[in-house]
């Protein structure tokens, strides 16, 4: 069986990843939220991530710089360290983690027969490199975090003027309001 291509995000009730400033401080992890995302990246062997994402999360490099993290956040770290990950940028001049490559362009064949290679399932991170792998029939399932938040604005979570049908898989209520929703492309 193929690996699946999931595009996982955070997004405000109105589809946006962060708001016109670039904030996106309203993502609320829990104690639960963050065992559930532990349980779901488990599952990731590599992550396809654009140079905004990548700059982001490469703090999980080294954690003992993130102040006041709960041991099911501190969990996390060696789950995405485990992972290889591909960053995809033509400005960045290089990347600073174990198990990294840069990439200076997408190309949908060559992430195709990564999935057909791959023995555990991939992530896309970040809307921009999503877009690209939305629009070439790539992503198999979307996994959505809502926060109960309208941010009015800002960078949206899907790319406009395309059309994916999709099958409700699975959701799941959290204590502190946010909601999962995970959907699989229907073909």
């Amino acid at each position: 069986m193929m690996a699946k291509l999931i595009y996982s995000a955070f997004t405000s009730l109105d589809g946006y990843v962060a708001d016109e400033t670039g904030n996106f401080d309203w993502a609320e992890l829990s104690d639960e939220v963050h065992a559930f995302i532990n349980s779901r990246e488990r599952q990731i062997g590599t992550y396809l991530f654009g140079r905004k994402v990548y700059e982001t999360v490469a703090v999980w490099e080294s954690p003992e710089v993130l102040p006041d993290l709960t041991p099911a956040a501190m969990e996390f770290a060696p789950i995405w360290q485990a992972a290889e990950k591909i960053v995809y940028s033509t400005t960045l001049q290089r990347v600073t983690t174990a198990k990294t490559r840069l990439e200076r362009r997408f190309e949908a064949d060559v992430v195709r027969e990564l999935k057909a290679g791959a023995t555990s399932d991939l992530e896309v991170g970040g809307p921009t490199l999503a877009a690209h792998a939305i629009r070439a029939g790539l992503v198999d399932e979307y996994h959505l975090l809502i926060a109960p938040i309208i941010a009015g604005g800002g960078n949206p979570y899907l790319p406009g003027k395309v059309s994916v049908k999709l099958e409700l898989l699975d959701e799941r209520r959290f204590d502190n309001g946010l909601v999962h929703v995970r959907y699989r492309a229907k073909n």
